[in-house]
């Protein structure tokens, strides 16, 4: 199907409007081969000239960019954003944790938070996804610290801090146990 978008939008006028952008988009996400990448990178190279491209669109653009790997092109694309919203900032941040970068996650919610956007359940998923990674106490306990108490009833929001501290204390309990066996051959090789 999605071979088939852009076969009809390859037909098409010039001058593709925002529904379009966003539906080319996602197709040359779920492709993901040599063609939906040419196209999608074209079309994000046109977008950048254009003034009236909203948020929807660009969205779109950034997580075809991520679904390509192409982190560096993502990222200055969102820095383009004269205003982001919090999907700009879920998309963004869920990328950088799928890339093992959990402090770029932690460092964007701080940005956001500048911006006074409000985070939702999802955004407080992906910080906590990012504390897993750190597995550093002081940093989780920090996000855990801003997460409103309304949101201790949602399932997922439990689910997620449960792995955190699970992976916590598992990071934990392999720090103990490495140093105890360094300790433990180093007593058996000088006794």
């Amino acid at each position: 199907m999605s071979d088939k978008a852009l076969d009809l939008f390859e037909r098409m006028s010039p001058d593709p409007n925002n529904v379009i952008y966003t539906i080319i988009f996602d197709a040359c996400t779920q492709l993901k081969n040599t063609r939906g990448i040419s196209v999608g990178k074209k079309l994000v190279n046109e977008i950048f000239k254009k003034s009236n491209i909203n948020n929807i669109v660009l969205n779109s653009a950034i997580h075809m960019l991520l679904s390509f790997g192409d982190v560096k092109h993502a990222e200055q694309l969102f820095e383009s954003i004269e205003r982001n919203d919090v999907v700009s900032y879920r998309v963004m941040m869920k990328a950088y944790n799928l890339n093992n970068n959990p402090l770029k996650c932690l460092k964007l919610f701080e940005k956001m938070k500048k911006q006074d956007i409000i985070p939702d359940e999802i955004i407080f998923i992906l910080l906590i996804r990012a504390c897993s990674q750190l597995s550093m106490l002081s940093i989780c306990q920090s996000i855990v610290a801003q997460i409103p108490s309304y949101l201790y009833n949602n399932q997922r929001i439990c689910s997620a801090l449960i792995d955190m501290w699970a992976s916590i204390h598992c990071y934990k309990c392999l720090s103990t146990l490495f140093n105890f066996c360094i300790y433990f051959i180093g007593q058996s090789w000088f006794s």
